[in-house]
């Protein structure tokens, strides 16, 4: 993680415009998800990269737009530890994978989908996953 990049970052366009946290196997991935840094998802670095953002953006590196299901264990760490608001993207497969994000991540952590809708040549209905946010706005009330 280049530290002075992302103090420049910030210093150009602000923190609320820096949400992005690329996540693999708990490492920190830069350019692309090609490069694997040697930080490691923790409290303390997600204490410390809070202050120069405003979410993270966390994406499940090993299953993103695999449809392979999503990474419950990252999910459990982000949703434990960041103290500023969280989404989750990377390997939704079904219906049943946005129940266990909530579930995994203590109603902390956000989920976006891609690929697996079926606006996208996916199996999962968007219809159906519109459905269940407002099922959970509903419930959050």
């Amino acid at each position: 993680m280049d530290l002075e990049r992302l103090k420049d970052l910030v210093h150009l366009v602000g923190k609320q415009r820096l949400v992005q946290i690329k996540a693999g196997k708990y490492a920190i991935v830069t350019d692309r998800w090609q490069k694997f840094s040697d930080v490691c998802i923790d409290q303390e670095i997600l204490d410390f990269l809070a202050s120069y953002c405003d979410e993270f953006l966390v994406h499940g590196v090993d299953v993103e737009g695999k449809k392979l299901g999503i990474d419950e264990e990252l999910v459990a760490l982000v949703g434990k530890y960041s103290p500023i608001p969280v989404t989750h993207a990377g390997g939704v497969t079904a219906m049943a994978d946005l129940e266990r994000i909530k579930v995994a991540g203590d109603g902390r952590v956000d989920v976006t989908v891609g690929r697996a809708l079926d606006i996208f040549g996916g199996n999962l209905a968007y219809r159906d996953v519109v459905t269940w946010q407002a099922q959970q706005v509903a419930l959050s009330v």
